[in-house]
């Protein structure tokens, strides 16, 4: 089974389940990925959804196997597979609810492209992540785009330039992770945050989530043109309201 799925308490967690190849992204894996977000999409009772790995590791990046026999195939189905992985960051950024990688070990290549393309990186101190894909002839092409947002140009094009790993820490101090708990702390650490989005308005973070990277390819006077308008449809749901009643009561 490429994930395994669990629903509790509103937390769909997807856990990549392939520890014997760290779990390295395969076509079974994407699609099983794919399918688990449409799911969570449908699914009323699934309020965030966590991503994490097997084993030692997060995600090492694609299956090198299947990579090397790319090689020997026409561009168009390359483009094609390579979308495969590009529509997934897409529709996790599309979904209404957070998505939020739990890190350990290494995320490496495409599995720092997962997280990277997830809302939140909660990451255990000795974890890392790297796009070191220029060490292995290839490039780091499906993250760019979100990592040149993420850290700003110049840093982006160092780390995927030069392939250098990045610590935990290293990582939340330019952007990558927002995040890092000690060891003994990381299972408390995940579980408060992932309760906290669980338990809050589905609507309102639906609604945070749609106008942030909404952002992206606004000027500032735009900006603030959705940002009432977004303040308008928070007030007039019912959440807001009954949240603003709860507090007056204290």
């Amino acid at each position: 089974m490429a994930i395994t799925t669990r629903l509790q308490g509103g937390i769909l967690t997807l856990t990549l389940n392939r520890p014997e190849k760290r779990n390295a992204l395969d076509r079974a894996t994407l699609d099983a990925l794919h399918g688990a977000l449409e799911q969570a999409d449908l699914d009323a009772k699934v309020r965030v959804v966590a991503i994490r790995g097997a084993g030692k590791d997060f995600c090492a990046g694609a299956d090198l196997d299947e990579l090397l026999a790319s090689a020997d195939k026409p561009p168009a189905a390359n483009e094609e597979a390579a979308l495969r992985m590009g529509n997934l960051f897409l529709g996790m950024r599309a979904l209404p609810k957070p998505v939020v990688a739990i890190v350990h070990g290494r995320a490496l290549a495409g599995g720092a492209g997962l997280a990277t393309a997830c809302d939140l990186v909660l990451a255990v101190e000795s974890a890392q992540l790297g796009y070191p894909e220029i060490q292995r002839g290839f490039v780091p092409a499906m993250v760019m785009t979100l990592l040149r947002r993420a850290v700003g140009e110049k840093l982006a094009f160092d780390l995927a330039a030069t392939g250098r790993v990045l610590s935990a820490s290293e990582a939340a101090a330019v952007g990558l992770v927002s995040r890092v708990y000690k060891e003994g702390e990381f299972a408390a650490g995940v579980d408060a945050v992932l309760s906290s989005l669980a338990g809050g308005s589905a609507n309102a973070l639906a609604l945070t989530k749609k106008q942030f990277y909404q952002l992206d390819n606004l000027s500032l006077d735009e900006g603030i043109r959705l940002g009432a308008m977004v303040n308008a449809l928070a007030r007039a749901h019912p959440d807001f309201k009954q949240a603003i009643q709860s507090f007056l009561k204290k």
